[in-house]
């Protein structure tokens, strides 16, 4: 069976209750595909809160493990990367508002978390030719997608902001732990990064308390950590972009790794007939609209997985591919719109298995 690259996508309405709606459909549905099946059928133990704008469900499927308190380890320790990275300034400002505060004046001291995700981000908007830029700030408040205010601007206000939109007027210091933005009016955005790295935070939590077998779902950002109970994989249902949520077009099998996905189905809001989603292209200002639906990443890190999934998503299925297989620790999977599946040479029977016959490997 020939295996070809491919990348999965993610859609959300533009309001939080719809959004808390969805992602406890997407839980469900996680739950009924990699259920405990341990030998001596002990049940797994979840906890679960809504934080940095989705549902996080942290599940130990590990019979073995009783320290519940690493879930409080866990959940403060998204609360503090959230207050050091979110966009929006309510309850405060964090360190990425006062960064896009000091554009064009001077350089900000930063957290080491901050300043790591930051240089991260960087790195993936060099390698994706600016494809993803963590500069992207102005154009995502401009359209306000997943928010009651979203709407289609003008050519003109996208035509204002998109010189405002490059990585490399974000110069850091990395000898002072710093930052500069080097225009007024720039903003950086780390929505498209920030979970994935909470992610991985999280499993270094659990691996240094013990724990040997979990599940960590930061609203569609997987990770699991070793394999189940029993030894067998963790099963993970990928999501058909057609379909309402909790509708799955086939089967992931994931040991001690991350899954990540991006697409149009996410979040989008439609107007005059036409929908808009939230993955767009900081080189034109708009939505972008290739062949793809979704694109789904795995590999070892989340923080790069989710990078990866908005970068080879807006790169699109041949450049994607391409800079996918340039990646040894990473794979991918590609929906178009036309129902081709598309997979990187790493992806293959034993770890992908498509369920409808409506959509066909290439």
């Amino acid at each position: 069976m020939n295996f070809q690259k491919l990348k999965l996508t993610k859609a959300v309405k533009p309001v939080n209750f719809i959004i808390f709606i969805f992602a406890f459909y997407v839980f469900i549905s996680f739950v009924f595909l990699t259920g405990c099946t341990s030998k001596d059928n002990s049940e797994p133990v979840s906890r679960s809160a809504f934080m940095m704008g989705t549902l996080v469900k942290l599940t130990i499927h590990d019979p073995h493990f009783k320290d519940e308190t690493v879930f409080d380890r866990a959940f403060a320790r998204i609360a503090e990367i959230e207050s050091k990275m979110t966009i929006n300034a309510e309850g405060g400002e964090s360190e990425i508002v006062r960064l896009n505060n000091f554009a064009g004046q001077d350089f900000l001291q930063l957290s080491s978390d901050t300043f790591y995700v930051l240089k991260k981000a960087v790195h993936y908007s060099e390698i994706s030719g600016g494809k993803f830029d963590v500069t992207i700030g102005p154009l995502v408040k401009l359209w306000n997608i997943g928010t009651e205010e979203a709407a289609v601007p003008t050519e003109q206000q996208i035509a204002e902001r998109l010189p405002l939109v490059n990585y490399q007027n974000l110069i850091l210091d990395e000898q002072n732990s710093s930052a500069i933005l080097a225009k007024a009016g720039m903003l950086v955005d780390l929505g498209a990064i920030a979970k994935g790295y909470a992610a991985d935070e999280l499993a270094k939590i659990f691996r240094e308390a013990g724990v040997k077998h979990a599940i960590i779902n930061l609203g569609g950002n997987i990770l699991t950590i070793n394999q189940k109970p029993d030894g067998s994989t963790w099963k993970l249902g990928l999501q058909d972009p057609l379909e309402p949520r909790g509708d799955y077009m086939g089967i992931v099998m994931l040991k001690d790794q991350t899954l990540v996905s991006s697409g149009t189905y996410e979040r989008y809001f439609e107007t005059d007939g036409k929908r808009y989603h939230h993955l767009i292209n900081p080189q034109t200002g708009y939505p972008e609209n290739n062949s793809l639906m979704s694109v789904s990443i795995i590999g070892k890190h989340s923080i790069d997985a989710d990078a990866l999934s908005t970068a080879v998503f807006l790169l699109g299925l041949e450049k994607g591919l391409q800079l996918i297989e340039s990646l040894p620790d990473y794979e991918a999977i590609f929906i178009t719109t036309d129902k081709k599946v598309y997979v990187s040479s790493g992806i293959n029977a034993e770890n992908f298995q498509i369920t409808k016959e409506e959509y066909q490997l290439q």
